[in-house]
């Protein structure tokens, strides 16, 4: 049981260091650096590598160790992709069960980054800011799902599109436009017009994958 709580601990920490740059998509490690870099023991990390390669974070490349995903057409292919189908579900179902205060606070969340954007210009607190809108945003009308298989199967893929935004298509310069594009989708939920809000939603998704594919 210790090493399994061991192991979570590892995870959680070794995301949070490839979501901060420390360690980059493409770059290899050996578990002696992973070790140090997640200040788990080596027992720990042996029983995180199975998990990292099985979620598609890591491979093993023979006679050179490790390897952090990298971030190429593939990926970039199918991580939005499996993010579409997933999240085209998720928005007709929150759109139809979500109540009103939920809908409107999020409306409110979006139009206070746009409103100071427009006020005081883009500063990196309102960037940093407005990417947790977003993805907090994407995170709730998944979890309206309520259930677990596709939960964890989404936050893996998550991930990795914020992989992708961190190395490609990062928010600046994007602020608000992408609030605009999510307006239009609560706008569509507390329309309740399912078709509406998943047709922003693909226009959404679909503009970003673009952009991360150097496509717009």
């Amino acid at each position: 049981m210790a090493l399994v709580k061991m192991r979570e601990q590892a995870y959680e920490s070794f995301k949070q260091h490839l979501l901060a740059s420390h360690v980059r998509p493409g770059q290899f490690v050996s578990q002696r650096e992973l070790v140090e870099l997640t200040g788990m023991t080596l027992a720990a990390i042996r029983e995180l590598v199975p998990r990292l390669e099985a979620e598609g974070l890591i491979t093993t490349v023979p006679q050179r160790g490790m390897q952090i995903a990298a971030i190429d057409f593939n990926l970039v292919r199918d991580a939005y992709q499996f993010r579409i189908i997933i999240e085209k579900e998720a928005v007709a179902h929150c759109t139809r069960s979500a109540i009103d205060a939920e809908l409107e606070a999020l409306r409110r969340q979006h139009q206070d980054v746009i409103d100071e954007a427009l006020e005081k210009g883009v500063s990196k607190d309102l960037e940093a800011r407005a990417q947790a809108v977003d993805w907090g945003f994407h995170d709730l009308v998944v979890d309206s799902l309520k259930n677990e298989i596709v939960a964890k199967a989404y936050r893996v893929n998550s991930l990795k599109i914020r992989l992708i935004r961190q190395e490609l298509i990062r928010i600046e310069g994007h602020v608000v436009a992408v609030m605009e594009e999510h307006l239009k989708i609560v706008g569509a939920m507390q329309a309740r017009d399912v078709p509406g809000a998943v047709a922003a939603l693909l226009h959404h998704v679909d503009g970003a994958r673009l952009r991360a594919m150097g496509m717009s």
